[in-house]
């Protein structure tokens, strides 16, 4: 089962990154792939219940590789890692076959949360780099994390989020511009609101300006 998983593993790798050469080189070489491996051995001693070797494993992974998955994490064959450092799987998220996390992303909890409290990531979503999604929720098969997003409640599959708080821009590649949780951005909202006393500033200036004119010509 392990070499199977492995493979798969691998197969995603070479799936996902158009630099990867060969199998072999993935093997020895992408610290995802090998991250991977130590967690699967974690999580066996984890479950177990040798939960102190099980730790130990996993924080020599991440001091191999930058990329540190608690033992309890339940994680498919088939995700692919690329680069990996500094990536964060806390110890309930779950993450299903084809997903694919770049370096810097948490999946993680908000600290107020019992029980589940990290996410678990549906069939063949893409988070990108730096996104955090923080919470005991799911996030919908397919759907697609912006770069830097912080994700803190459910995403409907296929869709794609971006922002802090993340919200939802597409479902399906079509515009969701008429969401409710979309249409408050307060912001957004003050920067416009800046804006236009900008414009009401420089109106009221290039007033005076050209009355100052007019007065020196009279003169």
């Amino acid at each position: 089962m392990f070499f199977s998983r492995l493979r798969k593993d691998i197969a995603a790798a070479k799936a996902n990154d158009p630099a990867a050469r060969n199998k072999f080189e993935i093997f020895l070489t992408y610290s995802g792939v090998r991250a991977l491996s130590w967690h699967r051995w974690a999580n066996f001693l984890y479950r177990i219940h040798f939960k102190l070797f099980a730790r130990m494993a996993s924080q020599w992974a991440k001091f191999r590789t930058g990329i540190e998955i608690h033992p309890a994490a339940k994680i498919a064959a088939g995700v692919f890692i690329d680069h990996g450092a500094g990536v964060v799987i806390g110890e309930t998220a779950e993450v299903e076959e084809g997903v694919v996390i770049y370096q810097g992303v948490t999946l993680g909890g908000t600290g107020k949360e019992k029980g589940k409290r990290h996410p678990t990531i549906k069939k063949n979503v893409t988070i990108s780099s730096g996104a955090k999604v923080l919470g005991g929720f799911t996030v919908g098969e397919g759907a697609k994390i912006g770069a830097g997003a912080v994700v803190l409640k459910e995403v409907p599959p296929y869709a794609t989020v971006v922002g802090v708080p993340g919200r939802v821009v597409r479902i399906n590649g079509e515009k969701t511009q008429d969401l409710l949780p979309e249409k408050s951005d307060p912001v957004l909202a003050e920067l416009c609101a800046l804006r236009e006393r900008v414009f009401a500033l420089e109106e009221q200036l290039q007033t005076l300006t050209r009355d100052e004119s007019a007065e020196r010509e009279t003169e």
